[in-house]
């Protein structure tokens, strides 16, 4: 299978793929009534009102913001990837998880205007098992799919002019001083033989 060679590209897909587990978690979790709110509803609470989020134009909305959340963080694990290696992903994708899932979580809560943020624990416990599962499918996704050129780390200082000579360009510049040679203008360079011949 081919591998994806750009980092958006990887990073849109093993994103979606993460937001695809993390719904196939969160609906079922609502429908148990484990959680009071859908991670959508919560989404679109930062933005509508109740009763909006609740409708189907609440309810696409929230699905937008959560993928834009879940590409931005598979943009992050992609770059952690790049400069830590892609082994040990099921530890890498649970603590990514849980981070990105921390930050997506807390946003709807410190908004005051949002009149639908989960305020149970039930709920909070459903969404971060939710974002462990988006973590380690994201992660696996993106270290299965994407080619190995994309986690080459690039030097950090490709692009810094060196400050000072090194030792061996100092020789090469010391050495090409000594061999100038000097020019006199009253050398004869056309004469064969510059010693007196003896009229004896």
């Amino acid at each position: 299978m081919a591998k994806i060679k750009d980092r958006n590209t990887l990073a849109i897909v093993s994103g979606l793929i993460g937001l695809a587990g993390l719904m196939l978690v969160d609906i079922p979790s609502g429908m148990a009534g484990i959680s009071k709110r859908s991670y959508r509803e919560a989404s679109a609470g930062i933005f509508v009102s109740k009763s909006e989020s609740k409708s189907w134009r609440g309810q696409l909305l929230g699905v937008i913001m959560n993928s834009a959340v879940s590409i931005l963080g598979a943009k992050y694990i992609i770059s952690e990837m790049s400069k830590n290696g892609r082994d040990k992903l099921i530890s890498k994708g649970i603590f990514a998880g849980i981070s990105i899932g921390a930050i997506a979580t807390v946003i709807p809560n410190v908004v005051p205007k949002n009149s639908v943020k989960p305020k149970d624990a039930a709920s909070n416990l459903s969404y971060v098992f939710s974002n462990i599962v988006y973590g380690l499918l994201t992660t696996f996704s993106a270290a299965k799919l994407g080619h190995d050129s994309l986690f080459d780390t690039p030097p950090q200082n490709d692009y810094l002019k060196p400050t000072e000579q090194t030792s061996e360009q100092m020789k090469l510049s010391s050495v090409s001083r000594n061999t100038v040679q000097p020019i006199y203008s009253d050398v004869n360079f056309n004469a064969r033989n510059t010693v007196p011949k003896n009229p004896s």
